[in-house]
């Protein structure tokens, strides 16, 4: 199943269903499209998350600036 890609900025932090979403990880949501992965985001995060990235957008060389990696929403 395709992902979204969420990253959050300095000063968003979110504890979902017991795991900590901030700027250190980038969060990663299963959907069929790139509108339900942000929707998906918007229902999880509010409107406090930095950007968006579906499936092949992402570039996985910049997981070095995120110590904490990717984490299943």
């Amino acid at each position: 199943m395709p992902l979204t890609y969420i990253t959050f900025g300095q000063n968003h932090a979110h504890s979902v269903n017991g795991k900590t979403f901030d700027k250190d990880c980038v969060a990663t949501i299963e959907c069929n499209s790139a509108e339900e992965g942000r929707l998906i985001a918007f229902a999880t995060f509010g409107d406090k998350w930095c950007f968006c990235y579906f499936d092949t957008e992402f570039d996985h060389a910049n997981l070095s600036y995120f110590p904490r990696g990717l984490i299943s929403v």
